[in-house]
């Protein structure tokens, strides 16, 4: 079940005015009020190594995964029956895995971390956490969940294809939740690419918002 926490004292700009680089403004807080308003108007933040403020984006293309086009093949079918899915077990344990120092480009600071155990503690953030046949957290993600709107932050792996095969089961999830469904990957990479991962217009994501957050969530 999820708390609303009290509205934020912060206002975002219209995401038109973003830059090219998808950048909407400095400045705010983490508190969840100012996240969940953020997510519903189609914002996000991340930190800028070296800038003191937080950053928030609503970039021009938007990176999403169709859970219609995305499709497990034959390598991550296999890689699947080695792990065991779960979801919300060890979200603290997931968040610190995907702010590990040691990864490159890492961006989830001490500040950040915190802002979304509290999120989590108040129902809004979920984890998908695969698992070794011994018992060791081999990889997973998680992210923020308003409705069907599921805005992926961040997946970490120890294992080979651990990560992956939490997406698939984030995936899975989803579709069987139906309704208006979006799963917000924030910008496109590479290797989000080989998962499915695809640009939209931005003014074709906002406009999907709308009746994604008006659908229940798939995290009850």
């Amino acid at each position: 079940m999820t708390v609303e926490p009290p509205p934020s004292t912060w206002a975002f700009p219209p995401v038109a005015t973003a830059d090219p680089d998808g950048l909407l403004g400095l400045g705010a807080d983490l508190e969840p009020g100012t996240l969940l308003a953020a997510y519903r108007a189609g914002i996000f933040p991340m930190p800028i190594t070296g800038v003191p403020e937080l950053a928030w984006f609503s970039p021009d293309p938007r990176g999403v995964i169709s859970l219609v086009e995305f499709h497990a093949g034959r390598s991550l079918r296999r890689s699947m029956r080695r792990f065991t899915l779960t979801a919300d077990a060890a979200f603290e344990d997931v968040v610190a895995g995907c702010a590990d120092p040691r990864r490159p480009g890492g961006w989830i600071t001490p500040a950040v971390r915190a802002a979304y155990l509290r999120l989590h503690e108040l129902g809004w953030a979920h984890s998908v956490e695969a698992w070794d046949a011994d018992g060791t957290l081999a990889g997973g993600l998680y992210g923020v969940e308003v409705g069907g709107l599921f805005a992926a932050e961040s997946m970490f792996h120890v294992r080979t294809d651990a990560s992956k095969v939490a997406l698939a089961g984030l995936v899975e999830r989803l579709r069987e939740a139906g309704g208006a469904r979006v799963l917000d990957v924030q910008w496109t990479t590479n290797h989000l690419r080989t998962l499915g991962a695809r640009d939209v217009p931005r003014a074709d994501y906002l406009a999907w918002l709308p009746a994604a957050l008006d659908a229940p969530p798939a995290f009850r």
